[in-house]
């Protein structure tokens, strides 16, 4: 629980997210209430950016998955998915993800989301086709909640692909927006997910996840000018009919923060109007995935101490991103006591923090649903079966509870 002294500010802060957050009737998803959420990188499928930029063979980055190495011995390398490389985009894949999800506990997608510029003067969005025809489009989507994760981060020639761009380190992909690109953006998300039964909605707000407030902030030259920018976001939702929005910044996966950082981060909480926060990755990464597991509980621990408004625990499969990068080796990599078991040992930690927080949003983030190329995956392969998604739903089920 947050520190009693904080009670009161608290209080304040959920009446004033009545006021403005309170939706006309009830919320359309009233059958969620616990929201288990694993975010999906859909990266596997043919965009047409991505093909002229990055992966030429048509399979998106199934082309680079395929190519990981084994940097030492006994390393799982390349990843080995049991249903095959199968694409993001195709509704018949997310219908099978979908009915797998809701068969283990997952009940929310959460869709990493870009808006990217590049040198040649395109501005758009990137990789969107795995939402708008995958998810969007299989049969039982409706059945399954969702937002967007707008992953703002900067993206080098060779972070997706150093096959082909070798040791060129330039940025291929800008992702900073100004004042015309935000709306843009701003008016595409709306009409396109806002208004969808099953986009995720708190007290009426629809969740924007923001990857990298940042790089927001850089875009715009300023804290004034990004907290305006925030506020037209706000004030366009608004028109839209929706009380408010939910903006939940959620960060890659650090570590125990600075007193700097804590402070910059409270400063843009309030000026923001940030409504929640998450990791991306659980944070405080070593190669022993229970010392992993700790560091994570630390990371949250200082959070939650340290923000009066709502963290939204995450835990992570593991780590292993050495398809990406030919010089990492074994201390990149998750390689001791990466099991179910102890993966299901702290996302118990993490639903016994959700429990532990009954004035907030239930909320549960799992990274991910198919990093395969970071090695952190839900769905099953032929190393683990299906032993990831057996963990979440023991973990639901109460088999770790205190009896």
């Amino acid at each position: 629980m947050k520190r009693t002294s904080r009670l009161f500010a608290a209080l304040a802060v959920a009446a004033a997210v009545i006021s403005s957050c309170a939706q006309t009737g009830s919320d359309a998803r009233k059958d969620i209430d616990f929201h288990v959420c694993a975010y999906v990188w859909p990266s596997c499928h043919d965009d047409s950016l991505a093909h002229r930029w990055l992966w030429e063979e048509g399979t998106g980055e199934w082309e680079v998955i395929k190519q990981g190495d084994k940097r030492f011995p006994d390393h799982y390398q390349p990843k080995q998915p049991l249903w095959g490389y199968e694409m993001d985009d195709d509704p018949a894949v997310v219908e099978k993800w979908i009915q797998t999800a809701l068969k283990y506990g997952v009940n929310t997608f959460i869709y990493d989301w870009y808006w990217f510029t590049t040198e040649d003067g395109y501005s758009g969005p990137y990789l969107e086709s795995a939402l708008d025809n995958g998810f969007l489009k299989a049969p039982s989507n409706g059945k399954m909640d969702f937002y967007i994760m707008w992953a703002n981060h900067d993206v080098k020639y060779n972070y997706w692909n150093y096959h082909k761009w070798g040791d060129n380190e330039d940025r291929l992909f800008d992702p900073d927006v100004d004042w015309d690109k935000l709306k843009k953006v701003t008016a595409r998300i709306i009409d396109q997910y806002f208004h969808l039964p099953n986009y995720v909605k708190i007290d009426g707000c629809p969740v924007l996840a923001i990857f990298s407030i940042d790089n927001f902030v850089r875009g715009f030259g300023s804290e004034d000018e990004a907290a305006k920018a925030m506020d037209y976001m706000r004030e366009e939702v608004k028109k839209a009919g929706f009380p408010g929005l939910h903006i939940q910044e959620t960060q890659g996966g650090g570590y125990i923060m600075s007193p700097e950082r804590i402070a910059q981060m409270k400063r843009r909480i309030e000026k923001f109007g940030i409504n929640s926060e998450a990791l991306y990755n659980m944070g405080g990464f070593t190669s022993d995935y229970i010392q992993y597991g700790k560091n994570a509980l630390a990371c949250r621990e200082q959070m939650d101490k340290e923000f009066d408004v709502p963290v939204f625990p995450t835990v992570s499969v593991g780590w292993d991103d050495t398809p990406r990068f030919p010089a990492k080796g074994a201390e990149d990599v998750t390689r001791f006591h990466q099991t179910p078991q102890c993966f299901a040992t702290y996302l118990q930690k993490a639903k016994e923090y959700v429990q532990s927080h009954p004035d907030q949003p239930k909320f549960m983030m799992i990274n991910a649903w198919n990093e395969w190329v970071e090695g952190s995956y839900l769905l099953p392969d032929h190393y683990f079966g299906f032993g990831y998604l057996e963990a979440v739903k023991d973990v639901l089920d109460g088999k770790y509870d205190v009896k």
